[in-house]
């Protein structure tokens, strides 16, 4: 049968079933991790998500015989555009079975729209900003993924390959042993910067008081931190309050590590959560019936692995040891909780500085991934 694509309506009974596919084409995969499948939906629809005060989406699917058997979505990032110069469409959300045919016509109709909107490459994968999946798994298949990644099939990057796209940012992904102790060095350049720069570190046990205190600021302190790292979308106050709402409230307090210089401003932030990996793969992205238990036992039950999430430190401080404090608050509250290994999640691979920050932890490094780009063909 020829295959048929069609768009997906951003509403949450069709996006319903281009979610469920995504899931569906991995059952049986060991190393694969669900997204929360309302949470995927509710990014798709634009009066839910916030982003699309800067973006614009389209989503398709690809039938055979009536069968999905492959998805995309097509985003246009309108500040990072206007910041970068480019005039780059993003693909995202993006899962096909293997076969040329099918793959072939869903970018078609991707690039298609793009081009009709004044855009000349296509990269991905990406999300409308750096708080969505991002990056194409090239090495690491055999290794399990984490609420936090991508998980794709070898044969995506074939097919990708095989259209001409070709790799545009690579980053990497480490697994840490925690170690039984706070490392000597740590220790020793932890206080130094503490008393130098006049730094402290603040803890919290309440949602509601972190959330008034520095909820704005921790994700204003995100923009500048990351300003400058490939193709990041500074997040606007719609943004930053639906994120201070969403995430804020699930957080473990204290996996999070709050620095702040003698006037009490926001100077650096590490947060971190117990490994969601298997309580996702239970519940199988669904919360109801009891996906819930599943996902309440991940955050709170007996954990051995914990995600670094986010480090952020204020660009005039990067590179004079302010992470040895993050880690010198975090590693007893990792040993304490029985945690034997961090997973460091996506850093750039040519980003040395975040590099450096693990020299002193017995590690490995198992998965890479890449963004790949390609120009839209004029005749497409």
């Amino acid at each position: 049968m020829a295959v048929e694509i069609i768009e997906v309506k951003q509403n949450k009974k069709e996006l319903g079933r281009y979610v469920k596919f995504g899931i569906a084409l991995y059952d049986g995969n060991p190393y694969y991790v669900p997204p929360l499948i309302f949470d995927e939906i509710n990014t798709l629809i634009p009066e839910k998500n916030p982003a699309f005060e800067v973006c614009e989406a389209k989503c398709w699917m690809a039938l055979r015989d009536g069968k999905p058997v492959g998805r995309i979505t097509g985003i246009i990032n309108r500040v990072v555009n206007e910041r970068s110069g480019k005039k780059d469409m993003r693909f995202g959300f993006t899962d096909f079975i293997d076969d040329a045919e099918v793959v072939d016509a869903l970018f078609a109709t991707a690039m298609k729209w793009g081009k009709e909107r004044g855009m000349d490459s296509i990269i991905g994968p990406m999300g409308f900003t750096d708080m969505d999946h991002e990056g194409m798994l090239t090495d690491g298949f055999e290794e399990m993924g984490t609420m936090a990644t991508i998980y794709n099939y070898p044969y995506y990057v074939d097919h990708v390959e095989r259209m001409g796209f070709k790799k545009d940012a690579n980053w990497v992904e480490y697994r840490i042993v925690v170690p039984d102790t706070v490392p000597d060095q740590l220790v020793r350049v932890g206080g130094i910067v503490e008393k130098k720069l006049k730094l402290r570190v603040i803890k919290y046990t309440s949602g509601k008081k972190i959330k008034n205190d520095y909820g704005v600021a921790l994700f204003e302190l995100i923009n500048e931190a990351y300003d400058q790292l490939y193709g990041y979308s500074p997040l606007t106050k719609k943004q930053i309050n639906y994120y201070i709402d969403q995430y804020l409230p699930i957080l473990k307090l204290e996996n999070v590590s709050v620095i702040v210089d003698e006037n009490d401003t926001l100077v650096g932030v590490g947060i971190s959560i117990p490994s969601m990996t298997k309580a996702l793969q239970k519940s199988r992205g669904k919360l109801f019936p009891f996906g819930w238990v599943h996902l309440l036992k991940g955050m709170y039950g007996k954990n051995d692995t914990v995600d670094l999430l986010l480090v952020a430190v204020r660009p005039d401080l990067q590179g004079k040891g302010v992470n040895a404090l993050l880690f010198t608050d975090l590693i007893p509250v990792f040993i304490k909780n029985g945690y034997k290994w961090a997973e460091s999640n996506l850093e750039l691979a040519d980003n040395e500085s975040v590099q450096q920050q693990w020299k002193f932890f017995e590690r490995r490094l198992h998965r890479k991934r890449s963004v790949f780009r390609k120009a839209i063909p004029e005749n497409i």
